[in-house]
């Protein structure tokens, strides 16, 4: 007879881009797992789509070291707020499209949940600029939590 944790979620993947105001959704997920008796699964997406213009010979190196580094500082955060908690924690950081990225690893590491952040961009913002959240919600056969973050505009209720 094989034992089962009690919780809905087993795997909970919280996507992060080491902002301050991501870190409400970390905190959501970290809730969430501990309530469930989850791990948490922190990913941080290099987006190397971002610097595809850059010609190869305008010091990579020195761009690339300072992404890794910059993705090791915020995986590194989550890991400390999910230990502070007790709740069970893995980190990887990969390169590509943060959406296709996203969806990919949850389904690979067969997460039960994503949650993530959402700057709740509306209007002519979210149709120029896409939204990764939005993306993920309708490319990922995982369920999506999308937490609001940022700043709140005026006249919106809470």
């Amino acid at each position: 007879m094989s034992v089962r944790r009690m919780g809905l979620y087993h795997r909970i993947l919280v996507p992060t881009d080491g902002s301050a105001e991501g870190e409400r959704a970390v905190s959501h997920a970290v809730d969430l797992a501990e309530v469930h008796g989850s791990t948490v699964h922190a990913l941080y997406v290099i987006n190397t789509a971002n610097f595809a213009g850059l010609p190869m010979e305008s010091s990579w190196e020195g761009i690339d070291e300072m992404l890794r580094r910059d993705a090791e500082k915020a995986i590194a955060e989550v890991a400390r707020i999910a230990e502070d908690r007790g709740v069970p924690i893995e980190t990887a950081v990969v390169e590509g499209t943060p959406s296709r990225e996203i969806v990919r690893y949850a389904e690979r590491e067969g997460c039960d949940l994503v949650v993530m952040g959402t700057h709740g961009r509306g209007g002519i913002d979210r149709l120029l600029l896409g939204s990764v959240a939005e993306k993920v919600v309708r490319g990922s056969n995982v369920p999506v939590m999308t937490v609001r973050v940022g700043p709140e505009r005026a006249g919106e209720a809470d």
